[in-house]
C-alpha cells in the first residue's frame, strides 16, 4: 500500500518508488509536515524535529504550559490564521461575526482506493489501479468552517497532487479571501527556487536564485497564467544538477491567475504556498456549500532530469486525455504568417496543394474567416463565415482539401469580443467591463464574461454547429489578451471578489463539452502563443501553441525552460519563414526543422515562394519527423547543455527502452577558434553497442556517456546537426 497509518505513533507516511511523505497528528489535532524526501521506509521522522525556544512566538491556548511548542516554527501541512503561525499562509476567512482566525484541527481521515476527482476542476485521473487516496478532515471548533486535505499517491509515477476542500459547516457565510492548494515546508536544507519568467515571445525563461531571509512572490494577476510567470517551481538544493540532488517540483492544474509564496524565516526553514492568486479573490460560502481549490502536482527527484521524466510521463499519461493525447499528431501547414488576414478560397487551396506535395497531413485556416474580420479591429464574436472572402463558404474550402489527402483546422478565439461586432451589438452587457467605466483595451478587443451561461451556451452553440456542420479535425483555441475590468454584469455586488475564478470554472465548462461532444477533434491551446501554457488546458488540449515567436534560436531557450514541466509533445513548434517575422533573423531551413522536429510540428510559412531546395528539405524533415515522433514525443527528454548559457544548445531523447536515441545541436552563436563542440551523452544502457547512422561508427553507450562524442566544426550561420543512434548488440 502507498498510504500507511501509524495509529499508535499517529503517523500518515505516503510512499512512491522513489519518494516519502510523512504527516503527524499531534495531541492537539494540528497536522505536523515530518518529512518530504528520498524514500525512507517506515521510519518515524519526528525525531528530527526538537523542540526549540520560541519565546515571543505565538503558542495556541493549550501550548501555554509549554514556550517550546509553536505554531510559528512547526512544519505543517496547510497553515491555520491568526493563531500564531506568522508565516504566509494557507487561508484567510472572515467570519459571520468580522473576526479572521481559522483554526483547523483533526477531526478524522480515510484511506480509499483510486483517484479523487475535483468538481468543475481538471485533476489527475487513474488509468486503473495506479493511485490511492488520502482524504484528512480538520475542523475550526469555533465556526464549524470544515478543511479537507486530498492526496492522491501515484506510486510508480513519484507524484503526489494535493488539493483542499473548504466546506461551511455553520449557520452564517464565511467569506474566503484565500485558499491556497499546498503548502510544503521544508525545515532543512539549503535551498534554490527555480521559476520561469518571460514575456510574450519569450516565454518560461529559467531562473535559479538562492532563497534569501525574505518573501518571495511569483504569480499572475492577469486572469491567466500568463506569458510572465508561469505556475510551476522548482526548490532544489543549492548543489543540485541536473543529474543528481534533491529536486521538488510544484505544478498548478490550473489556468487563472496564481500565487506561489516562498518564505524562508528565522530560523532557515523554508515554505513555499500555491494557489489561485487572492488579490481580487473574495469567495462567498454559504452554509452547507463547499469550495474546491485546484491541484498542485507534487514530485521529489534526485536531479532535475528525473524530476522533468516524472512530470512529463505523469502529463502525458494522467492529465492529458482524449483519443489524440498519446497518438502521433499530424505535421500541419498554417497559413498564418503566409496570408495573415489576406485569405481567400484560391490563395488557402494554393498553399494547402503545395503543402500536400510535400508530404504534410493538415491544413490550418489561421483568424480572418468569420463575420467582417478583415484586421484585428472587428468580428470577433460572430462565429460565421465571411462571404466576402470565401464566397462558397467553409465547405468548398475544406472539400479541396481534403481531396488532396489533408485534414482540415481552424483558428478561433471564443472568449473575446471585439465592440465592433454583431454579437457585442446585441449583448453589450457579455463582456467584462467596469459600471460607468471606459474599459481597457487590448488588440482592440474585450474579454467576455465566461461566468455567464449564458454567454458559454451562446459560445458552445455556435462551436458546436461549426463542428458538426463541417469535416474539421482540429480547432486552435487562442486567447489574445489579459483580463482587466473584472466585473460581471450578471452577479451582484457582493460577489464581485468570485468573478476571476468563475471566468476559469466557465471556461473549463465550456470546453469539457465540446471535448466530450467532439472527441475525435484535435484542440490545441494558444494565448498569444505560450500565455495559458498550463496543467490546467493540457487535460483539455493535448498540445498548446508554445509561443508567438518562430524564430528557431530564440525557441530553444523557450522550449528547453517549458521542458522543465512539460512533455515535448504537448508543445506546438512551427517552421516559419527567414528572415524571421518576429526578429529578423535568417535561420536555415535544416536549423528550423531540428529546432521545431523537438515538438508537435508544423509549418508556417508562403510554401509557394520557396526555392525547391527548401521543398526538398521539407519533404525530408517531414518524412523523418514521422519515423522519430514516437521517440521524440514519448521518449525520455535530456537537456546535455544549458539553456541560456554557451554557444551552443544541445539535447537528447532516448527511447524507454534504451534501443534509440537522437541527439541534436544548434550552434547559436559563432566564435573564432572555437572551442571542440564535445558532449557525453545520456540515458543510453553502458553495454550496448550504438550504431551512429549518420556516420556509421559503432561506439558503447558507456563510451558515449562516460568520455563523449565529438562533433566536426560547423561553418555557416547557426548550422545544426543531429545523431541516430540504433542498439546493435550487448557487449
Amino acid at each position: 500500500m502507498s498510504i500507511v497509518f501509524d495509529q499508535q505513533k499517529q503517523l500518515l507516511t505516503l510512499t512512491t518508488t522513489n519518494s516519502s511523505y510523512q504527516i503527524q497528528i499531534d495531541q492537539l489535532g494540528f497536522l505536523h509536515h515530518l518529512y518530504y524526501g528520498s524514500r525512507t521506509g517506515s521510519q518515524d521522522m519526528s525525531y528530527q524535529h526538537l523542540a526549540q525556544d520560541v519565546a515571543f512566538s505565538g503558542n495556541p491556548v493549550e501550548y501555554r504550559k509549554s514556550r517550546d511548542l509553536s505554531l510559528d516554527i512547526i512544519p505543517q501541512e496547510y497553515t491555520s490564521f491568526g493563531i500564531g503561525d506568522y508565516r504566509v499562509n494557507s487561508i484567510a476567512v472572515i467570519n459571520p461575526d468580522g473576526s479572521r482566525t481559522a483554526g483547523f484541527q483533526y477531526v478524522g481521515h480515510e484511506i480509499v482506493k483510486g483517484k479523487y476527482a475535483i468538481p468543475a476542476l481538471p485533476a489527475a485521473y487513474d488509468n486503473g489501479d495506479e493511485a490511492e487516496t488520502l482524504i484528512i478532515t480538520l475542523c475550526d471548533k469555533v465556526t464549524a468552517l470544515k478543511l479537507r486535505l486530498y492526496y492522491g499517491v501515484f506510486e510508480k509515477q513519484d507524484i503526489i497532487t494535493r488539493c483542499a476542500e473548504i466546506v461551511n459547516d455553520g449557520k452564517a457565510v464565511t467569506t474566503l479571501e484565500k485558499a491556497a492548494s499546498v503548502c510544503l515546508d521544508l525545515p532543512f536544507g539549503n535551498w534554490d527556487l527555480m521559476h520561469f519568467w518571460g514575456k510574450h515571445c519569450l516565454e518560461r525563461q529559467p531562473e535559479r536564485n538562492p532563497i534569501g531571509h525574505c518573501i518571495t512572490t511569483i504569480g499572475s494577476t492577469r486572469g491567466m497564467t500568463s506569458h510572465q510567470q508561469n505556475p510551476f517551481i522548482i526548490l532544489c538544493d543549492h548543489e543540485a544538477t541536473e543529474d543528481h540532488g534533491d529536486c521538488y517540483g510544484m505544478m498548478l492544474a490550473y489556468s487563472g491567475g496564481f500565487k506561489a509564496e516562498i518564505e524562508k524565516n528565522q530560523i532557515n526553514s523554508v515554505r513555499a504556498v500555491l494557489g489561485i492568486d487572492d488579490t481580487y479573490f473574495a469567495w462567498k460560502l454559504e452554509p452547507g456549500e463547499s469550495f474546491h481549490t485546484p491541484e498542485v502536482i507534487l514530485s521529489f527527484a534526485d536531479g532535475l532530469t528525473s524530476l522533468s521524466h516524472n512530470y512529463h510521463r505523469f502529463i502525458r499519461h494522467n492529465i492529458c486525455r482524449g483519443v489524440h493525447h498519446l497518438q502521433k499528431r499530424p505535421v500541419l501547414i498554417n497559413n498564418w504568417e503566409a496570408t495573415y488576414f489576406d485569405l481567400d478560397e484560391d490563395k488557402m487551396f494554393a498553399l494547402a496543394k503545395e503543402a500536400a506535395a510535400l508530404g504534410i497531413d493538415q491544413f490550418v485556416l489561421d483568424d480572418g474567416w468569420f463575420g467582417a474580420r478583415y484586421d484585428d479591429n472587428a468580428g470577433l464574436g460572430d462565429w460565421f463565415v465571411n462571404y466576402r472572402k470565401l464566397p462558397n463558404g467553409l465547405d468548398s474550402l475544406i472539400s479541396k482539401i481534403n481531396g488532396l489527402g489533408m485534414k482540415f483546422g481552424i483558428w478561433v478565439e471564443p472568449e473575446m469580443i471585439n465592440e465592433d461586432s454583431d454579437l457585442y451589438r446585441a449583448h453589450p452587457d457579455w463582456p467584462l467591463t467596469d459600471p460607468g467605466r471606459e474599459p481597457t483595451f487590448c488588440r482592440n478587443q474585450l474579454v467576455l464574461d465566461m461566468s455567464r451561461k449564458d454567454v458559454r451556451d451562446y459560445l458552445y452553440d455556435c462551436l458546436s454547429r461549426l463542428l458538426s456542420e463541417h469535416n474539421i479535425a482540429y480547432i486552435k483555441w487562442d486567447f489574445n489578451r489579459c483580463i482587466s475590468n473584472v466585473y460581471s454584469h450578471a452577479l451582484p455586488t457582493d460577489r464581485q471578489g468570485e468573478v476571476s475564478h468563475r471566468f476559469v470554472l466557465g471556461l473549463y465548462e465550456l470546453l469539457e463539452r465540446l471535448t466530450s461532444n467532439f472527441p475525435n477533434v484535435l484542440f490545441e491551446g494558444c494565448s498569444g502563443g505560450g500565455g495559458r501554457f498550463d496543467a490546467g488546458m493540457l487535460y483539455y488540449t493535448p498540445q498548446i501553441w508554445l509561443s508567438d515567436d518562430t524564430d528557431a534560436i530564440e525557441r530553444l531557450t523557450i522550449q528547453g525552460g517549458s521542458s522543465y514541466g512539460y512533455p515535448v509533445c504537448a508543445m506546438g513548434a512551427h517552421v516559419s519563414a527567414a528572415p524571421n517575422h518576429q526578429t529578423g533573423r535568417t535561420t536555415p531551413i535544416y536549423t528550423r526543422g531540428v529546432v521545431a522536429m523537438s515538438g508537435a510540428f508544423g509549418y508556417e510559412l508562403d510554401l509557394t515562394k520557396l526555392p525547391a531546395s527548401d521543398k526538398d528539405e521539407i519533404r525530408r524533415q517531414v518524412r523523418q519527423y514521422h519515423q522519430d515522433e514516437e521517440l521524440i514525443h514519448q521518449g525520455l527528454y535530456y537537456r546535455l547543455t544549458d539553456v541560456t548559457k554557451g554557444y551552443y544548445t544541445a539535447w537528447q531523447f532516448v527511447s524507454e527502452d534504451k534501443s534509440k536515441s537522437l541527439v541534436n545541436l544548434v550552434i547559436t552563436g559563432p566564435q573564432p577558434n572555437p572551442e571542440p563542440l564535445h558532449l557525453r551523452f545520456k540515458g543510453l544502457d553502458p553495454d550496448t553497442l550504438y550504431s551512429i547512422e549518420e556516420n556509421g561508427l559503432s561506439v558503447s553507450g558507456a563510451a558515449l556517456m562516460n568520455s563523449g562524442y565529438t562533433f566536426p566544426r560547423m561553418a555557416g550561420d547557426y548550422p545544426a546537426a543531429q545523431l541516430h543512434l540504433s542498439a546493435i548488440s550487448a557487449l
